[in-house]
């Protein structure tokens, strides 16, 4: 019988099939091994093959979609719904071969091999940063021992690498100054490496026209208008800028019913990194405006109102949709009374 969907659940090396056919009778249930993968699907006729958009997912649906097969990727939380009783690699497969049928499904866009490694010069930074954040912290700490304690902001860890540097200093003793050389070192080569990375994005910045239009709103800069752009390849996915804003987190949870809207906060689902992004943008903005209310009279009047990082997030969600547009229907971020005059 001929396989017209199959179920694909991948792991690190070993994969389960569930293949139906067009009745929905269930033709194949197997396990493959990690190189069996490519010559199984390169012997079938091309079928609908259904994945969760897990790691590795969006290489093999380039992989398999290159053998001419009809790939979708889904969220995993999406096909826990379909799955039946226990958890193991065999359901898994049949609940994903179940899910990616349903005509109300959402499916995930595939990304490209360029696109994915956009996106990873984000990851990358972002680890360095942390690590970052975690050699200045265990420098501090180490120092304060010994008494010696400097101002917070990178003008105290600069008078903190020079006491380390400077051997005339009889504070410290000499195991422990042989101690935080090896963290100051490394505080020195990983700003070289996030240095080296930021260089990077603001080059593919100056090369992109759409993120030099997301850029020009206000609260997003070349990390922010980068890291848009390439995590959405294609805006028209989106039904329209709340979608995109609900789809990065920045909206109310839910948990209404009976006909009463109750909104609880925002649902931290979504995309992490755009939406911490975004928030952190939405910040400064809101600094800015309370320094100066008369160009943020929008602004101004939330902020009387509401808490501030409840104002920080509504900003947010507006980036978010604003950035949208500009995606979707071109041109660039105009302040508000100047699209008025226009």
């Amino acid at each position: 019988m001929q396989i017209t969907t199959i179920g694909l659940d991948i792991a690190k090396n070993v994969f389960q099939i569930h293949g139906i056919d067009a009745k929905e009778k269930v033709v194949v249930r197997k396990q493959l091994r990690r190189s069996q993968v490519i010559a199984f699907f390169a012997a079938l006729p091309p079928c609908l093959v259904g994945m969760e958009a897990c790691a590795t997912a969006h290489y093999w649906a380039r992989e398999l979609r290159k053998l001419g097969h009809e790939m979708r990727l889904m969220p995993a939380k999406d096909v826990k719904a379909y799955l039946k009783r226990n958890k193991n690699d065999a359901a898994d497969a049949e609940a994903i071969c179940e899910a990616v049928r349903r005509p109300t499904m959402r499916f995930v866009q595939i990304k490209s091999a360029e696109q994915q490694g956009q996106l990873m010069q984000h990851r990358t930074r972002d680890v360095l940063i942390r690590q970052r954040t975690q050699i200045i912290n265990a420098l501090r700490a180490h120092l304060a021992e010994l008494g010696i304690v400097a101002a917070q902001g990178d003008a105290g860890v600069s008078e903190l690498r020079a006491i380390v540097a400077d051997d005339r200093d009889e504070r410290l003793p000499i195991d422990a100054r042989a101690s935080v050389i090896v963290l100051a070192a490394q505080l020195e080569a990983l700003q070289t490496l996030i240095g080296s990375i930021e260089k990077r994005i603001k080059m593919q910045h100056r090369s992109n026209e759409a993120s030099q239009r997301v850029e020009t709103i206000p609260g997003i800069g070349v990390l922010g208008a980068t890291a848009i752009v390439a995590t959405v390849a294609d805006p028209m996915i989106f039904r329209s800028g709340r979608d995109f804003a609900a789809w990065i987190g920045l909206v109310p949870r839910q948990d209404s019913t009976g006909g009463k809207q109750k909104l609880g906060p925002i649902s931290k689902q979504g995309d992490r990194y755009l939406r911490r992004i975004l928030v952190v943008g939405a910040i400064a903005v809101l600094r800015r405006a309370r320094e100066n209310p008369g160009k943020y009279p929008w602004l101004t009047q939330l902020l009387a109102r509401r808490p501030f990082k409840v104002v920080a997030v509504a900003l947010a969600n507006k980036m978010a949709r604003t950035a949208w547009a500009l995606m979707a229907h071109g041109g660039t971020y105009r302040a508000p009374e100047l699209a008025e005059a226009a």
